[in-house]
């Protein structure tokens, strides 16, 4: 469905915000993780320590709000663009459920709709599952409309540019007398060794996908700056049992060891991140700016995404991409570093389950 003078969106006759949810209120906060870890017998007193992160910012994330903001903002950039297209929102963990969100969409009539995941790139956690969502949503509504998935966009300028400006921005932050020579700190969520290990077709594409982001955007900076700066790929948010090897290094030991080798000021980018929400304002603005205190380091967070205009015209661009492929034509899609922009349909055995194989939609396997 399109108006005569925006882009032709056909066969789409709607859009899916889909995301992982979070809770509103401290009476949500266990709920929500049982969620969130079900099926991997975590105790609840486990979830209740866990849960104390959320209680100092009120019991509330803040995923929810920034999906609201985000919603509007497709909404108005869709509308003032000519396309004339219902927006949607789903979550995996929380209100408004996915399921909730298709028996909606049929009953409004809908038929067939592009999804955009707010996750940018290749693992189980960021792309499969959220394949399996869609599947077991799609099985709970008797005449759900059809799903098509939007690429992972890790590597779309409208992604990338944001990062970019918003990184200049924090250096600026930094006194003049560090500035210079600051350290700049990548940061993504920290998963299984193993998941990323067997992440994307081949394997390892969460971590390369990473990788050319931080070197697409540290050359930028660059090219900006007129310095050459260290620039290093760390993780945050490890969970689940500590057998269980995650990618490392943490940003908080990272922080340890660059101060311990004479750095003065870090920039901390959460590259892996599209808003600020819990791994962002707790991980990074709440411990690792702590700790950077602690060491005496300088330090300045730059900004996620969120709201920018391009990230959100990025989503019209997806949309209108993946609507002229469904439909046979030729498509040019955006994409900058060193890596080819993302395939639309996911290959058989892509991000596998860990846990074992569960049926998931947007793929050649479903």
């Amino acid at each position: 469905m399109s108006s005569s003078t925006g882009p032709d969106v056909s066969p789409y006759d709607a859009l899916v915000l889909l995301s992982f949810g979070g809770p509103e209120k401290p009476d949500d906060v266990v709920p929500f993780l049982e969620n969130v870890t079900r099926g991997r017998g975590i105790p609840r007193e486990r979830l209740e320590e866990v849960g104390k992160h959320y209680f100092l910012f009120g019991g509330r994330s803040p995923i929810n709000d920034q999906n609201r903001a985000l919603l509007a903002a497709i909404r108005d950039d869709l509308t003032s663009n000519g396309i004339d297209l219902p927006v949607y929102w789903g979550n995996r963990n929380w209100e408004p459920y996915l399921a909730e969100t298709m028996t909606q969409m049929r009953d409004d009539g809908i038929t067939r709709a592009a999804v955009l995941t707010t996750s940018a790139y290749s693992c189980y956690s960021s792309c499969r599952q959220y394949r399996e969502d869609l599947a077991a949503a799609v099985a709970q509504v008797d005449g759900a409309p059809r799903v098509d998935r939007l690429r992972q966009y890790f590597n779309h300028p409208g992604f990338v540019e944001p990062v970019v400006d918003a990184s200049l921005a924090a250096l600026a932050e930094l006194s003049d007398q560090v500035r210079d020579d600051a350290v700049l700190v990548f940061v993504t969520h920290s998963i299984p060794t193993e998941m990323a290990r067997t992440s994307g077709p081949e394997g390892d594409a969460y971590v390369r996908q990473h990788l050319s982001v931080v070197e697409e955007v540290s050359a930028r900076l660059r090219h900006e700056t007129g310095r050459r700066r260290q620039h290093d790929l760390v993780y945050c948010s490890r969970s689940g049992s500590p057998r269980t090897p995650w990618l490392e290094p943490d940003v908080n030991d990272h922080l340890t060891a660059l101060a311990a080798g004479g750095t003065k000021a870090v920039v901390l980018i959460p590259v892996g991140f599209v808003s600020d929400h819990m791994e962002v304002i707790y991980d990074l603005d709440t411990e690792a700016l702590a700790t950077a205190e602690e060491l005496g380091l300088e330090a300045a967070r730059a900004a996620t995404p969120g709201v920018d205009p391009r990230f959100v015209a990025m989503a019209r661009d997806l949309l209108v991409e993946r609507a002229a492929a469904v439909r046979g034509e030729d498509v040019q899609r955006e994409a900058v570093g060193a890596l080819a922009p993302w395939s639309g349909i996911c290959a058989v055995g892509c991000c596998p389950n860990p846990r074992g194989e569960r049926p998931a939609l947007c793929g050649q396997d479903g």
